[in-house]
């Protein structure tokens, strides 16, 4: 076991490996499904998404995990964040996280905006009044002032992340976990993003950020974890890692 240093350290990843396991035919119904099941026909073929994956992050550090479509970068973040557990090896974490993984996490729908602001700061664990104290902070932040009271379904992806982003990041948390949701906004809110999460970071946030955007992360982040159909393939300073990575995607490979 990596040794657990608490004041050190804000993310532990020790021999984790991620398995799922995929059906190696097409079923068509539930019910086809369970007769399979119940004469034991049904056959899966394993699927190794992150394979004996070790590293550690200091407090107060900022990793890019860099890596192709389907590399498992968005399944280390779902694991440091407890959405998955490893089937072998350990993941801890020391502080409070503020996850942002997927684009309407902790969204209603059919709640407006402000109603939503209140949802979603209960999900990531603020009460009531701490809301009210922050909710003009929010608004501001996310540029939303004048779809308050329009629900969250007519939202484009872009401004669901902008209000998304701006309750993740309100308070300081101990870590921000970012994964691809700036992509989705407009140029002049990325930058807007981004020194946000520099200010959070002078302060002491770690930062762990998926992009596919090399510049954003070199922009963004002082060392990188690259990964390969869920291996890592380097791992250090940002610009080292990047380099060797473009390098492998020029040479053709996936």
């Amino acid at each position: 076991m990596i040794e657990n240093k608490n004041d050190e350290y804000a993310v532990i990843v020790d021999h984790a490996t991620i398995r799922f396991n995929i059906a190696s035919e097409k079923i068509d119904n539930l019910k086809e499904y369970f007769v399979k099941m119940a004469k034991h026909q049904l056959m899966f073929q394993e699927f190794l998404a992150l394979d004996d994956v070790s590293f550690k992050v200091k407090k107060g550090e900022s990793w890019g995990i860099i890596g192709t479509n389907g590399s498992g970068k968005s399944t280390m973040l779902k694991m440091v964040c407890r959405i998955l557990k490893p089937y072998k090896g350990s993941v801890q974490t020391f502080g409070t996280i503020a996850p942002l993984i997927e684009l309407g996490a902790g969204f209603s729908e059919d709640l407006t905006a402000r109603e939503n602001i209140f949802l979603n700061g209960a999900v990531l664990g603020y009460d009531e009044k701490f809301m009210e104290a922050h909710f003009q902070e929010i608004v501001d932040f996310a540029e939303l002032h004048n779809f308050l009271d329009m629900p969250i379904k007519n939202y484009s992806s872009g401004m669901a992340a902008r209000l998304g982003f701006s309750i993740a990041t309100m308070v300081n948390p101990d870590i921000l976990i970012c994964d691809e949701v700036l992509a989705v906004g407009d140029v002049a809110f990325q930058k807007k993003c981004e020194r946000r999460m520099a200010e959070m970071r002078a302060s002491g946030t770690t930062l762990l950020f998926v992009s596919h955007s090399m510049e954003s992360v070199r922009s963004v982040c002082e060392n990188a974890l690259w990964l390969s159909h869920g291996k890592v393939m380097a791992m250090g300073k940002v610009d080292d890692v990047s380099e060797k990575y473009m390098k492998y995607l020029d040479e053709g490979n996936r």
